[in-house]
């Protein structure tokens, strides 16, 4: 089976993160509403809020976009700044090291501009702080000189929109949450919004495509767009090579049969952390750590790169004790869940089988995870 985690680069096929095979991506980005598929509550909203500022004549308020990787966020702020006419500068929360590097930025913006930063929970604390007043009054407090003869002067900004994007909401402090006007999540995406995203790409990339290809893709790319282009590209190329140049669902299900990619999006190494914890463990709980120590995978990458899918479409659990696989983790696999499986977490406290959206559940900021607690 092939394993497509490059453990130097932390890079897989099915990763959210940008890779340097996403290159082409920016190509692909919508510029206007129409073009921009999926997050209908997200853009209703910023519809009315863009021409309500345009009205008036002023800045739009400050924005904060938060969600998983690959949703979206940049193509938003672009479109955005497209919709209200002015210019888009992007910059990045970890490039911004000194006070004085965001002071450079802050000063070059025009009347209505629209400021970028992406990963905006990285910021530099001291750089953080610098940006409260500009946010809040426009305006830059900045010391000039040293000890004794130290002073501060106060320069006005021009009215300027701030576009936040991250990961990871709960790292970012209070003050400068609260500092945003409109904080809107961005929600993975449907199967038929994903289909459509395919669709207008297949286009402009010149790739032939018909339903039955567009339909694999789009169960299988994790409800992410990042995602579902890289699978095109890929599906592209067996098309070519081993079809007659379209991607239908015999090519589909040949090109994600080959990279290991099963029905539900997960791949070879999804499977065997899943299968490694039926092997070693029973199905569970199982520490974090001890996982790691197991799987040869780092216990950050388990915890930030792997359960978080697994969580959200039911296979794996995370309680007080450890994680523990579910019966639809077992059954995925082909594997019968025993009996006394579901006695001893009954011991734990619920079944398994009686898990229910009517359950007590935890999501974290980035509704990356979900956890449930089991009454020991």
């Amino acid at each position: 089976m092939f394993d497509y985690f490059d453990e130097e680069q932390n890079e897989r096929l099915l990763g959210r993160e940008r890779q340097v095979e996403d290159r082409e991506e920016n190509g692909l980005r919508p510029t206007r509403w129409p073009d921009y598929f999926g997050q209908e509550k997200v853009k209703s909203n910023l519809k009315v809020f863009i021409e309500a500022a345009g009205q008036r004549g002023e800045a739009l308020d400050h924005v904060l976009l938060y969600g998983p990787p690959g949703l979206g966020k940049t193509t938003l702020a672009g479109i955005i700044a497209n919709e209200l006419g002015v210019n888009f500068r992007i910059t990045t929360g970890p490039a911004i090291e000194k006070p004085g590097d965001l002071a450079a930025i802050l000063t070059n913006l025009t009347e209505r501009d629209v400021l970028f930063i992406d990963e905006i929970h990285r910021l530099n604390r001291s750089v953080e702080e610098i940006l409260y007043p500009a946010m809040e009054d426009y305006a830059l407090d900045i010391m000039i000189g040293k000890g004794p003869s130290a002073r501060s002067i106060r320069l006005d900004l021009p009215h300027f929109t701030l576009i936040g994007a991250t990961t990871r909401a709960g790292l970012l402090t209070a003050p400068l949450r609260d500092r945003f006007g409109m904080i809107n999540r961005l929600e993975l995406y449907t199967h038929e919004e994903i289909s459509q995203i395919l669709s207008r790409d297949a286009a402009i990339l010149n790739i032939g495509i018909d339903a039955g290809g567009l339909s694999i893709i789009s169960t299988r790319c994790r409800g992410t767009p990042r995602i579902a282009i890289r699978l095109l590209r890929r599906m592209r190329d067996f098309a070519q090579v081993r079809g007659t140049g379209v991607i239908d669902q015999k090519i589909a299900e040949l090109g994600l049969a080959a990279l290991d990619i099963d029905e539900r999006g997960l791949d070879a190494t999804d499977r065997r952390l899943m299968q490694n914890m039926i092997e070693m463990f029973g199905g569970g709980p199982v520490g974090l750590d001890t996982l790691a120590a197991c799987t040869g995978e780092d216990s950050v990458t388990i915890e930030d790169v792997y359960e978080p899918y697994l969580m959200q479409i039911g296979f794996l659990a995370k309680t007080p004790r450890g994680r523990v696989l579910t019966r639809l983790g077992w059954n995925h696999l082909g594997i019968d869940c025993p009996d006394q499986y579901e006695t001893r977490l009954k011991g734990m406290g619920r079944a398994l089988s009686e898990m229910s959206p009517e359950l007590d559940t935890d999501k974290d900021e980035t509704g990356s995870q979900l956890e449930i607690e089991f009454d020991l």
